[in-house]
């Protein structure tokens, strides 16, 4: 029986040279839109609804009950209540609430996914990477893992966990894919200590998260399973898959 193919991009500007249809497309943004979507939806948020500006944000907000949040750069955006820190999120304030969110890169990825036609539309982060893993090959399905970079940078973080999704299920896919081989590479040459692998090796977004004084977020962000639910996109919202 032929397996199902496996697949890294990682840039959404490359995006466009993989058929995301009849695909399950799994968004990576890892600091930190999809951890963040992972730690809001474990702690009983009723849904997220991601948008790609924050125009459209605000505009919601007007409209329904909700939480608009979001970042542009690694800092809250003008004209929204909260960030992108999954600390912003405990149980005792986003339970049975709608967040809005909004991101540099995360959100517009997913959206770039969408209008490509992709069928199946799931968000990955370390938080929550057994129940990806587990999705993934339960659905037997082609994967793209879709890394949203940085301003359509590659970088290490996204790399890091598109690598640790592959060490883990590559043995039920077929690979033919350079990229998804670097990603298992750097995953294995990491993965003792993946904070200070960032910290050694000069991660770009390591230094604009420290900057802002979020090394705890970072290391939060690297943590495994501590949010193992499985966000999926269903009619305009991130849900956890029952």
């Amino acid at each position: 029986m032929n397996k199902p193919t496996l697949h890294t991009c990682l840039s959404p500007a490359l995006l466009h040279l993989y058929d995301v249809k009849n695909t399950v497309v799994v968004v990576i943004d890892i600091l930190r839109a999809t951890s963040t979507i992972a730690t809001a939806l474990y702690n009983g948020a009723k849904e997220i609804i991601p948008v790609d500006s924050i125009e459209r944000c605000i505009q919601l907000g007007t409209q329904i009950e909700c939480i608009t949040a979001g970042e542009r750069d690694g800092q809250i955006a003008a004209g929204l209540q909260y960030g992108n820190s999954s600390f912003e999120y405990p149980e005792s304030f986003i339970k049975g609430k709608v967040l809005v969110l909004t991101t540099t890169n995360g959100t517009k990825l997913l959206h770039m996914a969408l209008a490509k036609g992709a069928t199946e539309i799931i968000t990955g982060a370390f938080l929550n990477l057994s129940a990806v893993c587990d999705h993934l090959i339960a659905m037997n399905k082609n994967v793209i893992l879709g890394c949203a970079a940085w301003k359509d940078k590659p970088n290490i973080e996204d790399t890091l966990f598109a690598g640790a999704v592959v060490a883990r299920i590559k043995e039920h896919f077929s690979m033919n894919c350079d990229a998804s081989h670097i990603a298992e590479h750097l995953y294995n040459f990491a993965k003792g200590d993946m904070y200070e692998f960032m910290k050694t090796n000069d991660a770009s977004h390591y230094h604009r998260l420290t900057n802002f004084g979020l090394e705890k977020d970072i290391r939060h962000c690297l943590t495994i399973d501590v949010a193992n639910v499985l966000p999926e996109y269903v009619d305009g919202k991130l849900v956890v898959q029952k």
